[in-house]
């Protein structure tokens, strides 16, 4: 996805490792099974019947084949005007398998994509079975030694840029003059800025409460159930599934990324909160995982800026999300630097840019 491109684009891959995440599954009617995603799969699936495996196996090459450039592709779907609902319709997809293509596959939280145009579904289904191709057992990566090393390759690159990191740094204010940002203070003294960019935590002024996440940290002496035994895998459990409005996600990990001992496996569970008992919402995700170890509960707001910056130049990114990917986190830098700079973020002006400095050659 983005932040794959992000790390290749920025370079800074050269300062992480990554290992591909075994498996991807989903959760039908109490069970997970794998998520198929190429036509061989879909047709040894056991999440469909004979007939339905035939129509999702005709609907992946369909994706596969889809080319927005050229309407020879379309079969008289209209990728900027025919909804996602109309394109499950014209292959005969039922609802289990509308579930997780759009959730399992496409990756979308809710199903508000199936009155929009398909063009964007169709790419993202597109995307998950390159994603496949290139890596092999799921389209998933993890960073060995876990996700704290990708700031870390970020302030690695920030400072050869002359970027300087003061950490465990007390942040007494946020100094404003006219309603503009002008710096920061702290232990006394003003760090001088025009800009800042921070979390909702340090402008509880400036902020709204759009909900909430739970999320459970699990240590497990096992790997989870009918995974194949795999030492790490995603599980998504589509909305639809459990009568709720959003998907809950499960991330599992183990000594294989460096994050665990030897024999232990740590699981990941998350979901938007919808009622007063969280813990009962997420359930489903802790009966996969069965016997738990050890579990750590977290229960956080999830903030949105009320204030864009335009004014007083402090750009506010929003609260991580219950997903256990990071598309929503990537449009929210995109979102920062349009609002900080005045123009979309463009990843293949940066390709340019790096040629135009490094030559073609260099990249490949």
């Amino acid at each position: 996805g983005q932040l794959v491109k992000m790390l290749l684009y920025t370079e800074v891959t050269r300062y992480l490792d990554f290992k591909v995440i075994e498996g991807s599954f989903v959760y039908k009617g109490g069970k997970i099974y794998k998520v198929p995603s190429t036509e061989a799969e879909a047709l040894a699936s056991s999440l469909m019947g004979l007939f339905e495996k035939r129509r999702f196996r005709k609907f992946l090459v369909y994706v596969a084949n889809f080319d927005e450039n050229d309407p020879r592709t379309f079969e008289g779907v209209d990728p900027k005007k025919t909804t996602m609902r109309d394109v499950y319709k014209k292959f005969d997809l039922g609802q289990d398998v509308i579930d997780f293509t759009g959730h399992a596959l496409a990756l979308y939280r809710t199903d508000d994509y199936l009155d929009q145009p398909c063009q964007e579904t169709i790419n993202r289904i597109k995307l998950y079975s390159e994603s496949l191709a290139r890596y092999g057992k799921s389209p998933y990566l993890y960073p060995l030694y876990g996700l704290g090393e990708l700031p870390q390759g970020f302030a690695r690159l920030s400072a050869i840029y002359g970027g300087t990191y003061m950490l465990n740094k007390p942040i007494e204010e946020i100094v404003i003059e006219n309603g503009k940002v002008v710096g920061v203070k702290s232990e006394g003294e003003v760090a001088r800025c025009k800009q800042l960019i921070c979390d909702p935590s340090y402008v509880s002024d400036r902020v709204t409460k759009v909900g909430q996440v739970i999320r459970v940290i699990c240590i497990l002496s096992h790997p989870i159930k009918n995974t194949n035994d795999a030492n790490s895998c995603q599980i998504i459990i589509p909305q639809n599934q459990v009568n709720r409005k959003s998907d809950i996600y499960v991330c599992m990990i183990s000594s294989a990324h460096n994050v665990a001992a030897q024999g232990k496996y740590i699981a990941i569970a998350s979901t938007t909160v919808e009622s007063a008992e969280p813990e009962k919402e997420i359930k489903p995700a802790l009966d996969l995982l069965e016997p738990i170890e050890q579990k750590f509960v977290s229960i956080s707001d999830l903030f949105a800026p009320t204030d864009l910056g335009t004014e007083s130049q402090i750009f506010i990114s929003r609260t991580y999300d219950a997903t256990t990917h990071f598309e929503t986190t990537c449009d929210d830098i995109k979102d920062i630097y349009k609002r900080m700079m005045g123009s979309e973020f463009d990843f293949e002006e940066m390709k340019r840019k790096k040629n135009d400095i490094y030559g073609e050659e260099e990249q490949q």
